[in-house]
């Protein structure tokens, strides 16, 4: 096995937790990405530690118990999950796992401490993942040469029976091939097809899908690199909402870049800049604009034609909405997130629309009721950056001058809030009835329409009523 002395900087509370485990008899041994992201420069958060030399899965425990709550993950699979100091640390016990069915979780998981760290690390995918660092012995274990393909930047798989076991492999190849900006090895590329040929993704769980897809779009600098090798390995038959875009031709005027594909993955790596640069924390926000983005063109495969030599797509973002749902329903059960993609694919023209017509601040007030103004700049930006015209500067006039709009009326993060309420009605003397909805609404249109004050809407709504 080859081996390379050099010093691995961990958490102090993980060296106490490693010496305690030690003094058990055991030798921990640290594994996978945490070890991994340290060559690559990558802060770590998260850390794997192997627990050879010791299968007394209580005896682990109660030592980890020092230290905080322990959660079992299994103990089939053998894993103890502890998080300190915003660290997370999971504890496993080497094992060998053989497939035993169609299911992702079809797995027979043996658990042996006095396997060699070769052994152990057979199972995992790909060399850059099998190297392990000893922390007593400082030194590098890497079994299978994964620090040289960390320095030819490819991502080759380790074993050819064992990889093709578990699907889920195909989505992490193109995940790492993304985040990292890595190569896939051509037998590695080779097996991925042939997994995707086989039709083998089709029983992994959606939970398990979104779950790369979020770490390839949080986590890569060029999201589109994923998502060509996506195309490149046959997996776009599972999405054909997406695979529609590729050959959708578009006027050259506007796209001279080519086709809705290539305009799309364009502006998944502009809006990956525009995050970046606007510092966006929220995960959950970052992945609703990153999907918005990727599904904003669906429609046009439904309406692009062309008219008097011009090609046209009208109403795209209309006819977006029904495929955006059926992509992102193999993908996620949650409505609210689903709703708030669908609203951004909506309205993703509305920021020009506006901004070329000269809008009354009447039409912002009732957009902020249809979709996050701020979230819809963002992906609109994206949208106009992601091409490659000469003038893209008037990308950000229209964006600007929206966002300036609602930011005085206080909307660009919420919609308008009707200033007339029920119990402004029952104040009036009103008696409850079907006729509020109608006399709310009234209220709701003159602080819109005609951008009255609560008092003087009062007014109207006396007289009228």
């Amino acid at each position: 096995m080859y081996t390379t002395t050099i010093k691995f900087n961990i958490p102090k509370i993980l060296e106490y937790i490693l010496n305690d485990l030690q003094e058990l008899g055991a030798r921990p041994i640290l594994v996978g990405g945490c070890v991994r992201d340290y060559f690559l420069n990558i802060p770590v958060k998260d850390y794997d530690v192997e627990i050879f030399g010791i299968d007394c899965f209580d005896t682990i425990e109660n030592s980890l118990k020092k230290f905080g709550s322990v959660k079992l993950v299994g103990k089939s699979f053998g894993v103890l999950t502890l998080r300190v100091d915003n660290y997370d640390f999971d504890f496993a016990l080497p094992r060998r796992e053989k497939k035993v069915g169609n299911s992702h979780q079809d797995f027979e998981i043996i658990t042996n401490a006095n396997l060699s760290f070769k052994e152990a690390a057979m199972r995992r995918d790909f060399t850059i993942n099998a190297i392990g660092y000893d922390f007593f012995n400082k030194e590098f274990l890497d079994p299978f040469d994964g620090l040289s393909d960390l320095k030819a930047r490819v991502i080759k798989h380790i074993d050819d029976n064992t990889f093709i076991e578990d699907s889920l492999r195909v989505y992490r190849a193109v995940g790492f091939a993304s985040r990292f900006n890595f190569k896939l090895e051509e037998k590695t590329k080779d097996l991925c097809k042939q997994i995707v040929l086989e039709d083998e993704l089709k029983y992994l769980p959606k939970e398990r899908v979104f779950e790369e897809f979020k770490k390839l779009f949080l986590k890569s600098i060029k999201p589109s690199i994923g998502f060509e090798l996506i195309y490149e390995l046959g997996i776009l038959k599972y999405f054909p909402e997406l695979k529609a875009l590729i050959g959708c031709i578009q006027d050259k005027e506007y796209h001279p870049e080519g086709d809705v594909w290539i305009h799309t993955m364009m502006c998944l790596d502009e809006l990956a800049r525009i995050i970046k640069e606007e510092k966006i924390d929220d995960e959950y926000k970052k992945l609703y604009l990153f999907y918005s983005v990727l599904c904003h063109d669906l429609g046009k495969p439904f309406c692009t034609q062309e008219i008097n030599g011009k090609i046209t797509s009208h109403k795209h973002e209309v006819l977006g909405i029904e495929p955006t749902i059926s992509f992102l329903s193999k993908l996620t059960n949650e409505k609210k997130f689903i709703d708030i993609v669908c609203s951004l694919v909506k309205s993703h023209l509305a920021p020009f629309q506006l901004y070329l017509a000269e809008s009354s601040l009447k039409a912002i007030k009732r957009l902020s009721l249809k979709v996050n103004i701020e979230d819809l700049c963002l992906v609109c930006l994206a949208d106009c950056l992601g091409r490659d015209i000469p003038d893209k500067d008037k990308c950000y006039a229209a964006t600007i001058w929206l966002l300036e709009k609602a930011k005085e009326l206080e909307i660009h993060n919420e919609p308008i809030k009707a200033l007339v309420q029920g119990r402004d009605l029952i104040a009036l003397g009103f008696n409850p009835s079907q006729k509020f909805k109608e006399i709310l609404d009234f209220a709701f249109d003159l602080q819109l329409d005609e951008h009255l004050g609560k008092e003087n809407i009062i007014k109207e709504i006396l007289k009228k009523y």
